[in-house]
């Protein structure tokens, strides 16, 4: 599949949207483009640097998907930045969807300590009180 980028922005800012993503980092991200990066505890929105913008561009690339937000979270298993994107799969848009209203959702999490441990995977995820999100397990 070869989904136009104005369809994948369109379908991000829904989704930011449905997140209940801060409007400001919603308009930055449909007018300038800027991809923002909720940082923990308390899940304040920042946009992403530079050594970020560089990976998200790979994984664009590699993926033909669009990268929207960024959770990043410190576990016991290291620091991740988790990629919230759309897919080029529109048939799987609607169960993205889903898994937004039951507050999980399928990402790519950057492992920052073990960059070859990167992966696809669910995660659960909570709006937080400055209305960025977080990763909750």
């Amino acid at each position: 599949m070869n989904i136009n980028l104005e369809d994948k922005k369109k379908e991000a800012i829904k989704r930011m949207k449905l997140f209940g993503i801060f409007p400001d980092v919603i308009e930055q991200f449909e007018n300038k483009g800027l991809v923002s990066e909720s940082e923990p505890p308390f899940g304040t929105c920042f946009w992403i640097n530079n050594d970020q913008s560089k990976r998200i561009k790979n994984f664009e690339k590699k993926y033909n998907a669009l990268v929207y937000f960024v959770i990043h979270s410190y576990t016991s298993m290291g620091e991740f930045e988790n990629y919230l994107y759309i897919s080029d799969y529109k048939d799987d848009w609607n169960l993205d969807i889903e898994d937004i209203k039951d507050n999980r959702q399928l990402v790519y999490v950057f492992n920052s300590n073990e960059p070859e441990l990167s992966e696809f995977g669910s995660i659960g995820i909570e709006l937080t009180p400055t209305r960025g999100l977080n990763r909750i397990w």
